[in-house]
Protein backbone atom coordinates (compact mmCIF):
# COMPACT_ATOMS: atom_id res chain seq x y z
CA UNK A 1 0.00 0.00 0.00
CA UNK A 2 1.27 3.13 -1.20
CA UNK A 3 1.96 5.95 2.06
CA UNK A 4 0.44 9.34 1.33
CA UNK A 5 3.78 11.49 0.08
CA UNK A 6 4.78 8.44 -1.89
CA UNK A 7 1.14 8.80 -3.63
CA UNK A 8 1.30 12.36 -4.10
CA UNK A 9 4.86 12.02 -6.61
CA UNK A 10 2.93 10.12 -9.25
CA UNK A 11 2.11 11.81 -11.82
CA UNK A 12 -1.39 10.78 -12.31
CA UNK A 13 -2.02 12.62 -8.75
CA UNK A 14 0.51 14.89 -8.69
CA UNK A 15 -0.49 17.17 -11.91
CA UNK A 16 -3.76 17.52 -11.37
CA UNK A 17 -3.00 19.18 -7.57
CA UNK A 18 0.15 21.34 -9.14
CA UNK A 19 -2.96 22.07 -11.46
CA UNK A 20 -5.06 23.25 -9.06
CA UNK A 21 -2.56 24.59 -6.72
CA UNK A 22 -1.62 27.14 -9.49
CA UNK A 23 -5.21 27.79 -10.41
CA UNK A 24 -5.73 28.67 -7.10
CA UNK A 25 -2.86 30.99 -7.04
CA UNK A 26 -3.79 32.77 -10.33
CA UNK A 27 -7.29 33.25 -9.31
CA UNK A 28 -6.34 34.38 -5.55
CA UNK A 29 -3.50 36.39 -6.24
CA UNK A 30 -2.47 36.77 -10.30
CA UNK A 31 -5.49 37.33 -11.93
CA UNK A 32 -6.82 40.80 -12.88
CA UNK A 33 -9.79 41.60 -10.90
CA UNK A 34 -13.17 42.04 -13.22
CA UNK A 35 -14.71 43.88 -10.52
CA UNK A 36 -15.00 47.96 -9.79
CA UNK A 37 -12.29 49.67 -6.85
CA UNK A 38 -13.64 50.96 -3.42
CA UNK A 39 -17.58 49.67 -4.14
CA UNK A 40 -19.10 47.98 -1.14
CA UNK A 41 -19.36 44.06 -1.32
CA UNK A 42 -23.15 42.83 -0.32
CA UNK A 43 -22.50 40.09 2.60
CA UNK A 44 -18.85 40.52 3.52
CA UNK A 45 -17.98 41.97 6.87
CA UNK A 46 -15.36 44.23 7.61
CA UNK A 47 -11.93 42.83 8.73
CA UNK A 48 -12.80 39.16 8.04
CA UNK A 49 -10.28 36.89 5.81
CA UNK A 50 -11.16 36.14 2.56
CA UNK A 51 -14.22 38.13 2.88
CA UNK A 52 -15.49 38.01 -1.33
CA UNK A 53 -15.34 34.28 -0.96
CA UNK A 54 -17.84 34.12 2.38
CA UNK A 55 -19.80 36.22 1.04
CA UNK A 56 -20.54 34.28 -1.71
CA UNK A 57 -22.10 31.54 0.04
CA UNK A 58 -23.74 33.88 2.63
CA UNK A 59 -25.61 35.49 0.08
CA UNK A 60 -26.45 32.31 -1.78
CA UNK A 61 -27.90 30.80 1.12
CA UNK A 62 -30.46 34.33 1.88
CA UNK A 63 -30.70 35.78 -1.55
CA UNK A 64 -33.79 37.20 -0.07
CA UNK A 65 -31.77 39.27 2.85
CA UNK A 66 -28.71 40.20 0.66
CA UNK A 67 -31.04 41.53 -2.75
CA UNK A 68 -32.79 43.54 0.58
CA UNK A 69 -29.76 44.58 1.97
CA UNK A 70 -28.24 46.02 -1.55
CA UNK A 71 -31.50 47.90 -2.26
CA UNK A 72 -32.29 49.19 1.34
CA UNK A 73 -28.58 50.21 2.24
CA UNK A 74 -26.93 51.20 -1.21
CA UNK A 75 -30.01 52.23 -3.38
CA UNK A 76 -27.88 54.83 -4.98
CA UNK A 77 -24.51 52.96 -5.13
CA UNK A 78 -22.90 50.73 -7.29
CA UNK A 79 -22.36 47.67 -5.30
CA UNK A 80 -20.82 43.95 -5.73
CA UNK A 81 -23.20 40.97 -4.73
CA UNK A 82 -21.84 38.17 -5.20
CA UNK A 83 -23.47 34.76 -5.72
CA UNK A 84 -21.79 31.15 -4.78
CA UNK A 85 -22.92 28.85 -8.29
CA UNK A 86 -23.60 31.98 -10.10
CA UNK A 87 -20.95 35.15 -10.26
CA UNK A 88 -19.77 38.20 -8.45
CA UNK A 89 -22.28 40.50 -9.96
CA UNK A 90 -22.02 44.27 -10.28
CA UNK A 91 -25.21 45.61 -9.68
CA UNK A 92 -26.36 49.39 -10.44
CA UNK A 93 -28.79 51.22 -8.88
CA UNK A 94 -32.41 50.67 -10.11
CA UNK A 95 -32.23 54.32 -11.83
CA UNK A 96 -29.71 53.01 -14.02
CA UNK A 97 -31.75 50.09 -15.43
CA UNK A 98 -32.47 51.82 -18.31
CA UNK A 99 -29.25 53.07 -19.00
CA UNK A 100 -27.80 49.40 -18.98
CA UNK A 101 -30.64 48.29 -21.50
CA UNK A 102 -29.49 51.01 -23.89
CA UNK A 103 -25.61 50.41 -23.70
CA UNK A 104 -24.88 48.62 -27.23
CA UNK A 105 -24.02 44.65 -27.26
CA UNK A 106 -20.35 45.80 -28.17
CA UNK A 107 -19.98 47.10 -24.82
CA UNK A 108 -22.33 44.84 -22.12
CA UNK A 109 -23.51 41.61 -24.26
CA UNK A 110 -26.25 39.74 -22.88
CA UNK A 111 -25.59 36.51 -25.40
CA UNK A 112 -22.23 35.71 -23.81
CA UNK A 113 -23.74 36.52 -20.43
CA UNK A 114 -26.13 33.56 -21.05
CA UNK A 115 -22.94 31.55 -22.90
CA UNK A 116 -21.15 31.76 -19.15
CA UNK A 117 -24.04 31.60 -17.08
CA UNK A 118 -25.84 28.07 -18.85
CA UNK A 119 -22.24 26.88 -19.55
CA UNK A 120 -23.19 26.33 -23.08
CA UNK A 121 -20.67 24.50 -24.53
CA UNK A 122 -20.68 21.64 -22.22
CA UNK A 123 -24.77 21.79 -20.84
CA UNK A 124 -25.77 22.00 -25.13
CA UNK A 125 -25.07 18.72 -27.01
CA UNK A 126 -24.41 20.99 -30.21
CA UNK A 127 -23.61 24.73 -28.45
CA UNK A 128 -23.51 25.69 -32.46
CA UNK A 129 -27.29 26.08 -31.84
CA UNK A 130 -27.02 28.52 -29.24
CA UNK A 131 -23.75 30.51 -30.30
CA UNK A 132 -25.81 30.93 -33.86
CA UNK A 133 -29.49 31.26 -32.49
CA UNK A 134 -31.16 31.33 -35.70
CA UNK A 135 -34.17 30.98 -34.56
CA UNK A 136 -34.61 33.56 -32.38
CA UNK A 137 -35.64 35.72 -35.18
CA UNK A 138 -38.36 33.38 -35.66
CA UNK A 139 -39.54 33.76 -31.94
CA UNK A 140 -39.45 37.63 -32.25
CA UNK A 141 -41.29 37.50 -35.90
CA UNK A 142 -43.14 34.74 -36.77
CA UNK A 143 -44.75 33.41 -33.61
CA UNK A 144 -45.32 36.77 -32.39
CA UNK A 145 -47.18 37.25 -35.93
CA UNK A 146 -48.93 34.07 -35.51
CA UNK A 147 -50.03 34.10 -32.20
CA UNK A 148 -53.92 35.18 -32.68
CA UNK A 149 -53.80 32.90 -35.69
CA UNK A 150 -52.66 29.83 -33.19
CA UNK A 151 -54.85 30.48 -30.42
CA UNK A 152 -57.79 27.98 -31.90
CA UNK A 153 -55.26 25.04 -31.87
CA UNK A 154 -53.75 26.53 -27.96
CA UNK A 155 -57.43 26.51 -26.80
CA UNK A 156 -58.50 22.34 -28.38
CA UNK A 157 -54.81 21.13 -26.85
CA UNK A 158 -55.88 22.89 -23.61
CA UNK A 159 -59.52 21.50 -23.54
CA UNK A 160 -57.88 18.08 -23.85
CA UNK A 161 -54.83 18.71 -21.48
CA UNK A 162 -56.55 20.25 -18.60
CA UNK A 163 -59.41 17.71 -18.68
CA UNK A 164 -56.94 15.14 -18.46
CA UNK A 165 -55.62 15.77 -15.37
CA UNK A 166 -58.62 17.94 -13.85
CA UNK A 167 -61.43 16.62 -14.72
CA UNK A 168 -62.44 12.34 -14.17
CA UNK A 169 -64.55 11.20 -10.81
CA UNK A 170 -63.87 13.16 -8.22
CA UNK A 171 -62.11 12.55 -4.61
CA UNK A 172 -64.77 12.63 -2.39
CA UNK A 173 -69.06 12.85 -2.32
CA UNK A 174 -68.56 16.87 -3.30
CA UNK A 175 -67.18 15.78 -6.56
CA UNK A 176 -63.40 17.43 -5.86
CA UNK A 177 -60.12 16.03 -6.87
CA UNK A 178 -56.91 16.67 -5.25
CA UNK A 179 -54.26 17.91 -8.06
CA UNK A 180 -50.50 18.60 -7.66
CA UNK A 181 -50.55 22.08 -9.32
CA UNK A 182 -47.06 22.14 -10.72
CA UNK A 183 -46.79 18.18 -11.80
CA UNK A 184 -49.99 19.07 -13.73
CA UNK A 185 -49.43 22.52 -14.73
CA UNK A 186 -46.01 21.67 -16.11
CA UNK A 187 -47.95 18.99 -18.67
CA UNK A 188 -50.60 20.76 -19.77
CA UNK A 189 -47.71 23.33 -20.60
CA UNK A 190 -46.14 21.08 -22.09
CA UNK A 191 -48.56 19.62 -24.50
CA UNK A 192 -49.92 22.96 -25.40
CA UNK A 193 -46.55 24.52 -25.99
CA UNK A 194 -45.67 21.85 -28.46
CA UNK A 195 -48.53 21.93 -30.38
CA UNK A 196 -47.11 25.21 -31.31
CA UNK A 197 -43.90 23.83 -31.71
CA UNK A 198 -44.17 20.43 -33.37
CA UNK A 199 -48.13 19.95 -33.71
CA UNK A 200 -50.19 17.00 -33.48
CA UNK A 201 -49.92 14.06 -32.73
CA UNK A 202 -46.44 14.57 -31.47
CA UNK A 203 -47.11 17.17 -28.84
CA UNK A 204 -49.25 14.17 -26.82
CA UNK A 205 -46.26 12.00 -26.77
CA UNK A 206 -45.71 11.48 -23.34
CA UNK A 207 -41.86 10.28 -23.98
CA UNK A 208 -41.25 13.12 -25.84
CA UNK A 209 -42.78 15.87 -23.44
CA UNK A 210 -40.90 13.72 -20.71
CA UNK A 211 -37.56 14.41 -22.49
CA UNK A 212 -38.05 17.93 -22.92
CA UNK A 213 -39.49 18.31 -19.28
CA UNK A 214 -36.13 16.81 -17.72
CA UNK A 215 -33.91 18.42 -20.27
CA UNK A 216 -35.34 21.83 -19.16
CA UNK A 217 -34.37 20.87 -15.99
CA UNK A 218 -30.89 18.96 -16.59
CA UNK A 219 -29.50 22.36 -18.56
CA UNK A 220 -29.82 24.34 -15.13
CA UNK A 221 -28.27 22.09 -12.75
CA UNK A 222 -25.82 21.12 -14.76
CA UNK A 223 -24.57 24.48 -15.36
CA UNK A 224 -24.68 25.32 -11.57
CA UNK A 225 -22.33 21.97 -10.69
CA UNK A 226 -19.91 23.44 -13.22
CA UNK A 227 -19.77 26.76 -12.15
CA UNK A 228 -18.70 25.14 -8.76
CA UNK A 229 -15.57 23.46 -10.34
CA UNK A 230 -12.96 25.21 -11.20
CA UNK A 231 -12.29 25.95 -14.58
CA UNK A 232 -9.50 24.08 -15.78
CA UNK A 233 -11.36 21.03 -13.93
CA UNK A 234 -14.73 21.35 -16.49
CA UNK A 235 -14.02 19.69 -19.72
CA UNK A 236 -12.23 16.75 -17.82
CA UNK A 237 -16.00 16.50 -14.98
CA UNK A 238 -18.72 18.00 -18.07
CA UNK A 239 -19.14 14.39 -19.37
CA UNK A 240 -19.68 13.08 -16.17
CA UNK A 241 -22.03 16.08 -14.75
CA UNK A 242 -24.19 16.59 -17.61
CA UNK A 243 -24.55 13.17 -19.02
CA UNK A 244 -28.72 13.43 -17.95
CA UNK A 245 -28.78 16.64 -20.96
CA UNK A 246 -27.22 14.06 -23.11
CA UNK A 247 -29.28 11.03 -22.71
CA UNK A 248 -32.38 13.34 -23.00
CA UNK A 249 -31.18 15.34 -25.76
CA UNK A 250 -30.60 11.38 -27.62
CA UNK A 251 -34.22 10.15 -26.38
CA UNK A 252 -35.89 13.76 -27.64
CA UNK A 253 -33.98 13.34 -31.08
CA UNK A 254 -34.83 9.91 -31.47
CA UNK A 255 -38.33 10.42 -30.62
CA UNK A 256 -38.76 13.62 -32.97
CA UNK A 257 -36.22 12.65 -36.23
CA UNK A 258 -38.87 10.83 -38.07
CA UNK A 259 -41.72 13.61 -38.01
CA UNK A 260 -38.44 16.01 -38.61
CA UNK A 261 -37.29 13.68 -42.22
CA UNK A 262 -40.98 13.69 -43.50
CA UNK A 263 -41.06 17.42 -43.03
CA UNK A 264 -37.90 17.46 -45.02
CA UNK A 265 -39.03 15.63 -47.46
CA UNK A 266 -42.15 16.93 -48.01
CA UNK A 267 -40.87 20.42 -48.13
CA UNK A 268 -38.28 19.70 -50.69
CA UNK A 269 -40.95 17.60 -52.77
CA UNK A 270 -43.47 20.67 -52.88
CA UNK A 271 -40.47 23.06 -54.29
CA UNK A 272 -39.76 20.71 -57.07
CA UNK A 273 -42.13 19.77 -58.96
CA UNK A 274 -40.65 16.94 -60.93
CA UNK A 275 -41.77 14.89 -57.66
CA UNK A 276 -45.16 16.44 -56.72
CA UNK A 277 -47.76 14.11 -56.94
CA UNK A 278 -51.34 15.08 -55.84
CA UNK A 279 -51.38 13.69 -52.82
CA UNK A 280 -48.75 16.28 -52.03
CA UNK A 281 -50.18 19.21 -53.71
CA UNK A 282 -53.31 18.93 -51.55
CA UNK A 283 -51.15 18.48 -48.08
CA UNK A 284 -51.41 21.68 -45.80
CA UNK A 285 -47.80 23.04 -44.77
CA UNK A 286 -48.24 22.93 -41.14
CA UNK A 287 -48.26 26.29 -39.16
CA UNK A 288 -45.81 25.86 -36.73
CA UNK A 289 -42.38 26.20 -35.54
CA UNK A 290 -40.68 23.26 -36.91
CA UNK A 291 -41.94 24.08 -40.08
CA UNK A 292 -40.55 27.67 -40.13
CA UNK A 293 -37.74 25.92 -39.33
CA UNK A 294 -37.20 24.16 -42.18
CA UNK A 295 -38.12 27.26 -44.45
CA UNK A 296 -35.50 29.05 -42.85
CA UNK A 297 -32.91 26.64 -43.32
CA UNK A 298 -33.87 26.28 -47.01
CA UNK A 299 -33.45 30.33 -47.48
CA UNK A 300 -30.35 30.22 -45.74
CA UNK A 301 -28.71 27.63 -47.68
CA UNK A 302 -26.34 26.10 -45.36
CA UNK A 303 -26.63 22.06 -45.00
CA UNK A 304 -26.19 22.32 -40.95
CA UNK A 305 -29.50 24.07 -40.38
CA UNK A 306 -31.60 21.40 -42.51
CA UNK A 307 -29.76 18.47 -40.49
CA UNK A 308 -32.49 16.73 -38.55
CA UNK A 309 -30.18 16.82 -35.45
CA UNK A 310 -29.96 20.67 -35.82
CA UNK A 311 -34.10 20.94 -36.19
CA UNK A 312 -34.74 18.79 -33.40
CA UNK A 313 -32.45 20.51 -31.20
CA UNK A 314 -33.65 24.18 -32.28
CA UNK A 315 -37.13 22.24 -30.47
CA UNK A 316 -35.25 20.68 -27.35
CA UNK A 317 -33.76 24.42 -26.97
CA UNK A 318 -37.27 26.22 -26.86
CA UNK A 319 -38.85 23.59 -24.93
CA UNK A 320 -36.33 24.40 -22.45
CA UNK A 321 -36.48 28.19 -22.49
CA UNK A 322 -40.68 27.97 -22.45
CA UNK A 323 -41.79 25.15 -20.13
CA UNK A 324 -40.20 25.44 -16.42
CA UNK A 325 -40.62 29.24 -16.84
CA UNK A 326 -44.04 29.25 -18.21
CA UNK A 327 -45.14 26.59 -15.71
CA UNK A 328 -44.06 28.66 -12.62
CA UNK A 329 -45.88 31.73 -13.50
CA UNK A 330 -49.09 29.47 -13.75
CA UNK A 331 -48.92 27.71 -10.71
CA UNK A 332 -47.95 30.68 -8.78
CA UNK A 333 -50.96 32.14 -10.43
CA UNK A 334 -53.55 29.04 -9.30
CA UNK A 335 -51.72 29.26 -6.09
CA UNK A 336 -52.31 33.07 -5.58
CA UNK A 337 -56.65 32.24 -6.66
CA UNK A 338 -56.50 30.05 -4.40
CA UNK A 339 -55.69 31.44 -1.68
CA UNK A 340 -57.59 34.89 -2.54
CA UNK A 341 -60.66 36.15 -1.54
CA UNK A 342 -63.13 33.56 -3.47
CA UNK A 343 -65.32 36.52 -5.19
CA UNK A 344 -62.10 36.93 -6.80
CA UNK A 345 -62.64 34.10 -8.77
CA UNK A 346 -66.36 34.66 -9.20
CA UNK A 347 -65.10 38.00 -10.46
CA UNK A 348 -62.63 36.61 -12.96
CA UNK A 349 -65.09 34.30 -13.97
CA UNK A 350 -67.60 36.52 -14.71
CA UNK A 351 -65.26 38.79 -17.02
CA UNK A 352 -64.09 35.97 -19.16
CA UNK A 353 -68.01 34.43 -19.86
CA UNK A 354 -69.18 37.90 -20.33
CA UNK A 355 -66.23 38.64 -22.81
CA UNK A 356 -66.69 35.47 -24.37
CA UNK A 357 -70.71 36.01 -24.58
CA UNK A 358 -69.96 39.43 -26.42
CA UNK A 359 -68.21 37.76 -28.94
CA UNK A 360 -70.39 34.77 -29.66
CA UNK A 361 -67.98 32.47 -28.19
CA UNK A 362 -65.26 32.70 -29.95
CA UNK A 363 -61.97 32.48 -28.25
CA UNK A 364 -59.13 34.52 -29.85
CA UNK A 365 -56.46 36.83 -29.35
CA UNK A 366 -58.84 39.93 -29.56
CA UNK A 367 -60.59 38.22 -26.92
CA UNK A 368 -58.06 37.71 -24.53
CA UNK A 369 -56.78 41.36 -24.91
CA UNK A 370 -60.22 42.33 -23.51
CA UNK A 371 -60.14 40.42 -20.35
CA UNK A 372 -58.18 42.55 -18.73
CA UNK A 373 -59.02 41.09 -14.99
CA UNK A 374 -57.29 38.09 -16.39
CA UNK A 375 -54.12 39.99 -17.28
CA UNK A 376 -53.78 41.74 -14.29
CA UNK A 377 -54.33 38.55 -12.32
CA UNK A 378 -50.68 37.35 -14.25
CA UNK A 379 -49.02 40.81 -14.14
CA UNK A 380 -49.89 40.85 -10.34
CA UNK A 381 -48.95 37.49 -9.77
CA UNK A 382 -45.73 37.44 -11.83
CA UNK A 383 -44.97 40.98 -9.68
CA UNK A 384 -44.90 39.38 -6.37
CA UNK A 385 -43.21 35.67 -7.42
CA UNK A 386 -41.33 36.45 -10.39
CA UNK A 387 -38.68 33.61 -10.93
CA UNK A 388 -36.47 37.10 -11.68
CA UNK A 389 -34.37 37.78 -8.63
CA UNK A 390 -31.38 40.70 -10.98
CA UNK A 391 -32.45 41.91 -13.38
CA UNK A 392 -31.06 42.28 -17.27
CA UNK A 393 -27.80 40.91 -16.25
CA UNK A 394 -25.37 41.89 -18.97
CA UNK A 395 -20.87 40.94 -19.61
CA UNK A 396 -18.96 43.63 -20.00
CA UNK A 397 -17.05 43.41 -23.11
CA UNK A 398 -15.64 46.29 -24.27
CA UNK A 399 -11.97 46.38 -24.15
CA UNK A 400 -11.52 49.58 -21.61
CA UNK A 401 -14.57 48.70 -19.50
CA UNK A 402 -17.50 51.03 -18.91
CA UNK A 403 -18.30 53.56 -16.97
CA UNK A 404 -22.04 53.92 -15.04
CA UNK A 405 -23.96 57.16 -14.97
CA UNK A 406 -22.81 57.67 -10.99
CA UNK A 407 -19.04 57.77 -12.28
CA UNK A 408 -17.92 53.92 -11.51
CA UNK A 409 -15.38 51.69 -14.13
CA UNK A 410 -16.49 48.11 -14.06
CA UNK A 411 -13.76 46.50 -15.89
CA UNK A 412 -14.05 44.17 -18.64
CA UNK A 413 -15.35 40.58 -18.00
CA UNK A 414 -17.23 41.99 -14.97
CA UNK A 415 -21.28 40.70 -15.01
CA UNK A 416 -23.37 43.73 -14.77
CA UNK A 417 -27.26 43.69 -13.59
CA UNK A 418 -29.81 45.94 -12.15
CA UNK A 419 -32.18 44.94 -9.32
CA UNK A 420 -35.64 42.99 -9.58
CA UNK A 421 -36.90 41.59 -6.29
CA UNK A 422 -36.93 44.34 -3.87
CA UNK A 423 -38.45 46.82 -6.69
CA UNK A 424 -41.38 44.50 -7.12
CA UNK A 425 -41.33 44.58 -3.32
CA UNK A 426 -40.72 48.17 -2.81
CA UNK A 427 -44.08 49.73 -1.15
CA UNK A 428 -42.54 53.67 -2.55
CA UNK A 429 -43.61 51.97 -6.28
CA UNK A 430 -46.30 49.31 -5.69
CA UNK A 431 -48.41 50.13 -2.55
CA UNK A 432 -49.39 47.27 -0.36
CA UNK A 433 -46.20 45.25 -2.17
CA UNK A 434 -46.26 41.88 -0.05
CA UNK A 435 -50.04 41.01 -0.54
CA UNK A 436 -51.97 39.67 -3.87
CA UNK A 437 -53.79 42.59 -5.58
CA UNK A 438 -55.51 40.52 -8.06
CA UNK A 439 -56.87 43.24 -10.05
CA UNK A 440 -54.02 46.22 -9.22
CA UNK A 441 -53.39 46.41 -12.59
CA UNK A 442 -56.73 46.51 -14.03
CA UNK A 443 -57.41 49.23 -11.89
CA UNK A 444 -54.61 51.04 -13.13
CA UNK A 445 -55.71 50.60 -16.34
CA UNK A 446 -59.22 51.78 -15.91
CA UNK A 447 -58.13 55.17 -13.83
CA UNK A 448 -58.97 53.99 -10.47
CA UNK A 449 -55.36 52.15 -8.72
CA UNK A 450 -51.97 52.88 -7.91
CA UNK A 451 -48.97 51.58 -8.45
CA UNK A 452 -45.80 50.60 -10.50
CA UNK A 453 -46.47 52.39 -13.38
CA UNK A 454 -47.42 56.30 -13.72
CA UNK A 455 -51.36 56.95 -14.19
CA UNK A 456 -52.97 59.02 -17.11
CA UNK A 457 -56.13 60.53 -17.56
CA UNK A 458 -58.26 56.97 -18.33
CA UNK A 459 -60.31 59.43 -20.33
CA UNK A 460 -57.63 60.43 -22.94
CA UNK A 461 -55.30 57.88 -22.55
CA UNK A 462 -54.35 56.26 -25.39
CA UNK A 463 -54.13 52.61 -26.33
CA UNK A 464 -50.55 52.58 -25.80
CA UNK A 465 -50.64 54.40 -22.89
CA UNK A 466 -53.54 51.43 -21.54
CA UNK A 467 -51.43 48.90 -22.69
CA UNK A 468 -48.20 49.77 -20.58
CA UNK A 469 -50.15 47.86 -17.84
CA UNK A 470 -51.04 44.70 -19.82
CA UNK A 471 -48.85 41.39 -18.51
CA UNK A 472 -46.57 41.00 -21.07
CA UNK A 473 -45.10 44.78 -21.60
CA UNK A 474 -42.00 45.83 -19.74
CA UNK A 475 -40.86 48.79 -17.74
CA UNK A 476 -37.95 49.51 -15.49
CA UNK A 477 -39.99 48.96 -12.89
CA UNK A 478 -41.39 45.40 -14.65
CA UNK A 479 -38.82 43.27 -15.54
CA UNK A 480 -40.75 39.76 -15.24
CA UNK A 481 -40.08 39.26 -18.63
CA UNK A 482 -36.93 41.15 -18.99
CA UNK A 483 -36.60 44.76 -20.27
CA UNK A 484 -35.38 46.86 -23.63
CA UNK A 485 -34.30 45.21 -26.59
CA UNK A 486 -33.17 41.89 -25.59
CA UNK A 487 -36.56 41.17 -23.51
CA UNK A 488 -38.02 37.80 -24.14
CA UNK A 489 -38.82 37.77 -27.31
CA UNK A 490 -42.01 35.07 -26.91
CA UNK A 491 -43.32 37.11 -24.07
CA UNK A 492 -46.03 37.93 -26.21
CA UNK A 493 -47.04 34.67 -27.25
CA UNK A 494 -46.33 32.84 -23.29
CA UNK A 495 -48.90 36.08 -21.99
CA UNK A 496 -51.74 34.69 -24.49
CA UNK A 497 -51.06 30.65 -23.85
CA UNK A 498 -50.86 31.25 -20.12
CA UNK A 499 -54.15 33.70 -19.89
CA UNK A 500 -56.04 31.12 -22.08
CA UNK A 501 -55.46 28.04 -20.17
CA UNK A 502 -55.84 30.14 -16.59
CA UNK A 503 -59.37 31.33 -18.82
CA UNK A 504 -60.06 27.69 -19.24
CA UNK A 505 -59.24 26.13 -15.74
CA UNK A 506 -61.43 29.20 -13.90
CA UNK A 507 -64.66 28.48 -16.41
CA UNK A 508 -64.47 25.15 -16.51
CA UNK A 509 -63.28 24.35 -12.54
CA UNK A 510 -64.49 25.54 -8.86
CA UNK A 511 -61.40 25.77 -7.04
CA UNK A 512 -61.58 24.82 -3.59
CA UNK A 513 -60.29 28.05 -1.07
CA UNK A 514 -56.91 27.28 0.89
CA UNK A 515 -56.84 28.62 4.59
CA UNK A 516 -53.08 29.70 3.59
CA UNK A 517 -51.07 30.09 0.42
CA UNK A 518 -48.15 27.73 0.45
CA UNK A 519 -44.75 29.12 0.97
CA UNK A 520 -42.38 29.71 -2.24
CA UNK A 521 -38.70 27.98 -2.17
CA UNK A 522 -35.39 30.07 -3.03
CA UNK A 523 -32.85 27.59 -4.36
CA UNK A 524 -29.75 30.17 -4.53
CA UNK A 525 -30.73 33.33 -6.73
CA UNK A 526 -33.74 31.57 -7.69
CA UNK A 527 -37.57 31.84 -6.58
CA UNK A 528 -39.45 28.80 -7.26
CA UNK A 529 -43.40 27.99 -6.60
CA UNK A 530 -43.72 25.28 -3.83
CA UNK A 531 -43.47 22.27 -6.24
CA UNK A 532 -45.58 19.57 -4.09
CA UNK A 533 -48.28 22.03 -3.14
CA UNK A 534 -51.61 20.75 -4.02
CA UNK A 535 -55.20 22.14 -4.77
CA UNK A 536 -58.56 20.59 -4.98
CA UNK A 537 -60.71 20.97 -7.60
CA UNK A 538 -63.81 20.02 -9.49
CA UNK A 539 -65.91 20.12 -12.65
CA UNK A 540 -68.53 23.13 -13.40
CA UNK A 541 -71.65 21.93 -14.59
CA UNK A 542 -72.34 25.27 -15.63
CA UNK A 543 -69.63 25.24 -18.02
CA UNK A 544 -70.73 26.42 -21.43
CA UNK A 545 -67.65 27.91 -22.58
Amino acid sequence: MLELPEALTRPAVLGPVLLLVAYAAYSLVLRPSTLPAGVPIVGARPGEWFGLWRARWRNARDMEGATATAYREHRDRVVVLPVAGACDFVQVPARELQWLVDQPDADVDLHTQVLDTLQIDYTVVDPRLVHDPVHHKLISTLLTRETGNLVPDLLDETRIGVDALFGGAGDDGEGFREVCVYDALRRVIGQVTNRVFVGQPLCRDGALLDAGIAYAQDVPMGSAMLRLVPAPLRPLLAPLLTLPNRLHTRRFYRILRPEVERRLAAFRARRDPAKMNGKEEKEEEPNDFLQWCIAQAAALGDPYYARPETLSGRVLLLNFASIHTSSFALTHALLDLAAADPACVAELRAEVQGVLAARGGAWDKRALGEMRRLDSVMRESQRLHSFVTLAVSRKVVRPGGVVTPSGVRVPRGAVLCAPSYPVFHDPDIYPDPDRFVPFRFADIRSGGGEGGERKGDAGSSSYVQRARQAFATTSPDYVAFGHGRHACPGRFFAATELKLILAYIVTHYDIEPLARRPDNLWIGMNRIPPMKATIRVRRRKEATV
